[in-house]
């Protein structure tokens, strides 16, 4: 679980947002062949190491999508 390590409610909800906001930006980009499963889950991983240092959650999106397509 990504998130397990988040203890703060306000954080897992945070987390929750700005994953769910940044697969709503990287989806369509992907194809199909792809497992949408596993990216789905490194990008929460991304999210739950990058919520800590974050100003708001649009900094964390964008640093989240910033980290993901750096790794793809």
């Amino acid at each position: 679980m990504p998130f397990s390590s988040l203890t703060d409610p306000v954080d897992i909800a945070r987390a929750q947002a700005a994953l769910d906001a940044a697969w709503d930006k990287i989806r369509p980009g992907l194809d199909e062949g792809q497992d949408l499963e596993r990216e789905r889950q490194r990008l929460a991983y991304i999210v739950a190491n990058l919520v800590m240092i974050a100003i708001d959650d649009e900094d964390l999106t964008r640093r989240a999508l910033e980290k993901f397509r750096a790794h793809a």
